[in-house]
């Protein structure tokens, strides 16, 4: 569609170039060729009389005038966004929206087995594009290029919306024949102990869990460090090492593994596992029915 000889087509590729300053990342958000890319910039160039994106090097700078169109661009695509998603209908059983969401292997793991069935039966169609959170995570809800973010409380991002998904508490475990495991374990021999610990890399580096243990005066003895909450069970299974995990997903993976788990012998807070949206989507039907979804599997019986 042309508005006052702009193909308005052109105004989502120019924001995305702005944020990414390069033609090829650019071409990877939008699924487009970088010669497509290419030919998209040299027509904003002759429509806006400006070069828009300077090369430097093997970096592209944007000019004043790119700068100022930037925020204008942003608040009109967010409104269209926004309007987009209070108009259209949403019928789960003839629905093929891809709906995007970033979340952790741990969140796929304790959700999966209730949330996938649940989701052949009432939406046949959908997809699901999941992604484990990045350092783009964040920058892509406040975006609105991705359609949910799960993520602890303290790793919302803030000025969008937010709802609780579940409480979780965090359990040490090991191998089943592990002594350790096999009365409830002390502070000492807690802390003694070898550990596994997950750091996820990227924006969030340290887990929940990491998190509050790098507070602490006393430090466990980590021996493995691992970026991937499932990968911890298989290399607890035939050691003494111990591991601090989620309760759901302990339950969850020692249907598979032999391993077995107890209460931290320490103090430890809970975890609150929020959904978190673009604020322009609160009237977004289709992504109110996917919460929807995501709160009765988390509430499931098995949980």
């Amino acid at each position: 569609m042309r508005f006052k000889g702009l193909d308005l087509n052109l105004l989502a590729a120019l924001s995305v170039l702005l944020e990414e300053r390069s033609v090829s990342r650019a071409a990877e958000r939008l699924h487009l060729s970088q010669p497509a890319i290419s030919a998209a910039l040299a027509r904003l160039r002759a429509y806006f009389g400006d070069p828009l994106l300077v090369t430097q090097g093997k970096r592209m700078i944007p000019t004043a005038h790119a700068l100022a169109l930037h925020p204008q661009l942003q608040a009109l695509l967010a409104k269209v966004d926004e309007l987009i998603a209070g108009a259209a209908q949403f019928d789960p059983k003839t629905s093929t929206r891809t709906f995007r969401i970033s979340l952790s292997d741990y969140l796929i793991t304790v959700l999966a087995a209730d949330l996938v069935p649940r989701l052949r039966n009432e939406a046949p169609n959908i997809l699901l594009d999941l992604a484990p959170p990045s350092e783009d995570s964040r920058m892509a809800l406040d975006r609105g290029t991705i359609d949910l973010l799960l993520t602890p409380d303290e790793h919302c991002v803030p000025g969008h919306p937010t709802e609780l998904l579940f409480e979780e508490q965090h359990v040490v475990a090991g191998w089943k024949d592990n002594p350790l495991v096999q009365c409830p374990i002390g502070e000492d021999a807690f802390f003694e102990a070898g550990h596994i610990a997950v750091r996820l890399g990227g924006a969030n580096p340290a887990s929940f869990a990491e998190t509050r243990f790098d507070t602490m005066l006393r430090k466990r003895r980590v021996e493995i460090t691992v970026a991937s909450f499932t990968m911890v069970p298989p290399l607890l299974t035939g050691t003494d090492r111990l591991a601090v995990m989620h309760e759901r997903l302990a339950r969850t993976m020692a249907r598979n593994f032999p391993i077995e788990w107890q209460p931290l012998p320490i103090p430890f807070p809970p975890m609150r596992e929020m959904m978190q949206y673009n604020r322009t989507r609160g009237a977004d039907v289709g992504l109110q029915w996917l919460i929807d979804q995501l709160g009765l599997a988390a509430r499931s019986p098995e949980k």
